[in-house]
C-alpha cells in the first residue's frame, strides 16, 4: 500500500529529510556540522537567492559577492563556509534551476516562518540590485518566488518599492 501511495505522489512521509529536494540535500550534506533544520535552511536560502541571480542568465560577481554577504549574515558560516554554500547553490541553479526552482523555493516556504519569508524577499531584491540594476526579468523571477511564498502582488510591490530606483523600467524616471 505504501509504494502505491508513492508511486502516485502522495506518500505522507513525515520525516523532513525525506521531502528535501536533491538539491537542498547535496548543499546541506556539505554543512555537515550545523544542525540538519539550519544546514536546510540555509540550502533552501542560498538557492533561492542563486534562482534570482541566475534569472538573466548571468550571475554576476557583484551579485555572488552579496550572496556571500546575506547568507554570512543569516548563519554562523565562516567565510568560506558561505562561498562554499553560495558557488554549490549557484551550480544547482544553472544545473538544475528549470526543474528545481518551484520545488526548492516551496520547501523554503514550509521550513520558514513568514518573518524569515520576507528577509527572504528583501534578499532576492538585495542580491538583483547588487550591479545597480534590477532587470525586467530578475523583477519577474522575484515577483514569481514572492507569489510562491505566499505573498500577494501587492506585498511584493511593497518591499520592491525600496529599490525603485534600480528597477531597468523606471531608470531615468522622476520619482
Amino acid at each position: 500500500m505504501r509504494a502505491l501511495r508513492r508511486l502516485l505522489g502522495i506518500d505522507l512521509a513525515t520525516d523532513d529529510a525525506a521531502r528535501d529536494t536533491a538539491t537542498v540535500r547535496r548543499i546541506a550534506a556539505e554543512l555537515d556540522a550545523l544542525p540538519a533544520e539550519e544546514a536546510r535552511f540555509l540550502a533552501a536560502f542560498a538557492y533561492v537567492l542563486a534562482r534570482v541571480a541566475r534569472a538573466d542568465l548571468d550571475i554576476s560577481r557583484a551579485e555572488t559577492e552579496q550572496m556571500i554577504r546575506l547568507v554570512r549574515e543569516c548563519s554562523t558560516l565562516t567565510e568560506a563556509q558561505s562561498l562554499l554554500v553560495v558557488q554549490m547553490a549557484k551550480t544547482q541553479a544553472i544545473a538544475l534551476g528549470g526543474t528545481e526552482n518551484y520545488l526548492v523555493t516551496r520547501q523554503f516556504k514550509e521550513i520558514s516562518n513568514r518573518a524569515q519569508r520576507v528577509d527572504l524577499l528583501r534578499c532576492l531584491f538585495a542580491v538583483a540590485a547588487a550591479d545597480q540594476t534590477i532587470s525586467h526579468v530578475e523583477n519577474s523571477e522575484i515577483t514569481a518566488v514572492g507569489l510562491e511564498l505566499g505573498f500577494s502582488g501587492e506585498e511584493v510591490a511593497s518591499i520592491r518599492a525600496a529599490y525603485r530606483d534600480q528597477l531597468s523600467v523606471l531608470k531615468g524616471q522622476p520619482a
